[in-house]
């Protein structure tokens, strides 16, 4: 499903965090270090928005399509059949619906995108 160019991205990933002191996690663990992550920037873009603070929620919203766009970009979509095309598609709709989020302040599209990744996450977790 993740390609072999992720691979290489994933142990790059490893190697500079493993400077930093996170030690050598797995590719599995790596995409769910970055779900995590996205729901963690999702609850502070939420923060930020009942703070009133628009610069900060932007920056969270940003950093949360970012990791979206990693996660979509380590796709096999030759070699993951279908459930890489519907995950592709799935990763598009949540970014676009983060983007309107955005616009519109809406805590609610950041729940709907947050149950998403959630419902990924589970999926992703029960492999391991």
């Amino acid at each position: 499903m993740y390609s072999p160019a992720y691979k290489n991205r994933a142990q790059h990933y490893t190697d500079v965090h493993n400077v930093g002191g996170i030690g050598e996690d797995s590719p599995h663990r790596l995409i769910q270090m970055l779900m995590e992550g996205f729901l963690a920037r999702i609850n502070s873009a939420k923060g930020a928005m009942a703070h009133g603070d628009l610069e900060a929620k932007s920056v969270f919203i940003s950093r949360a399509i970012g990791i979206v766009g990693g996660l979509n970009e380590a796709l096999d979509l030759e070699q993951g059949g279908d459930l890489a095309a519907n995950l592709h598609q799935l990763y598009g709709y949540i970014n676009a619906q983060l983007v309107q989020a955005s616009y519109e302040n809406s805590e609610a599209k950041l729940d709907e995108v947050a149950v998403l990744m959630r419902d990924i996450k589970e999926a992703w977790d029960a492999i391991a």
